[in-house]
């Protein structure tokens, strides 16, 4: 069966996360209702990471098996068509080895996280974004961001049903950056790893708030991480706000 791979857009906010659930709308099951009102008979589909309730994605990617050698652009087309009017759109497809797996074969993860601070209520972004109403320090965020890159045990930021075999991961970058938005400003926090923990960009980014809002050192940051223990972490920030940006692999699939 030919092997296509999918880079998948998706609010998160309509669904109980990427996994199909029993009873809970998912993304997985919208995706494979579309396919299956072309191929009735196709199998289910596996993506890179399974993202939680609430959370977006700009590029997600998963693959299938379909029976037809589908045109690559036309597969992408009709499964739009499908979707409608969910929120979910098949941004590419590309025809990918046999292989090819949407996980396994990935070799990077990148997340967005937006936090906009301003007193007034955000009205476009609304559902988009985490908002706080006290400026924050970005230096003093960036200081304690500094204290999670590299190779590290996660203990303290990783949730207590994170399923991982083990909570060491390499952090290859965290960059926070500020823009300005109307009476307020943007964060957003760029993370890129090979793989993440159940919440655990939540539970960065929630710290390193508490940092900038002066509730936190910097060098407390390091204490959490080294306390490997989950009780020391600050807040896990809400879902709404962070987006799978991209997976990497060996060969971009869809270049």
């Amino acid at each position: 069966m030919p092997r296509f791979a999918l880079k998948i857009e998706y609010h998160g906010a309509p669904f109980a996360g990427w996994q199909r659930q029993s009873g809970q709308p998912s993304v997985q099951e919208a995706v494979e209702v579309a396919l299956r009102r072309l191929e009735p008979e196709a199998p289910g589909i596996a993506a890179a990471g399974r993202t939680d309730a609430g959370v977006h994605a700009t590029g997600q990617v998963a693959h299938c098996d379909l029976a037809k050698g589908w045109d690559p652009f036309r597969l992408a087309e009709a499964l739009n068509w499908h979707l409608k009017p969910q929120p979910v759109a098949i941004l590419a497809a590309a025809r990918v080895a046999d292989d090819f797996h949407a996980r396994f074969s990935a070799i990077e993860r990148r997340y967005l996280f937006r936090l906009i601070q301003r007193r007034a209520p955000v009205t476009h972004d609304r559902g988009l974004v985490w908002q706080v109403q006290n400026p924050l320090d970005l230096a003093a965020m960036q200081a304690g961001a500094a204290h999670l890159v590299g190779h590290h045990d996660f203990t303290t930021f990783r949730s207590t049903m994170c399923q991982a075999a083990s909570p060491v991961k390499t952090l290859d970058e965290i960059a926070i950056s500020a823009h300005p938005v109307p009476q307020g400003t943007e964060y957003r926090f760029t993370l890129r790893a090979r793989s993440f923990l159940h919440n655990q960009v939540r539970s960065i980014v929630g710290t390193l708030e508490r940092v900038g809002a002066g509730a936190w050192a910097p060098e407390d940051v390091r204490r959490a991480l080294q306390a490997k223990n989950r009780a020391a972490c600050g807040p896990v920030c809400p879902p709404q706000g962070l987006y799978l940006t991209g997976v990497g692999y060996p060969e971009d699939p869809f270049a």
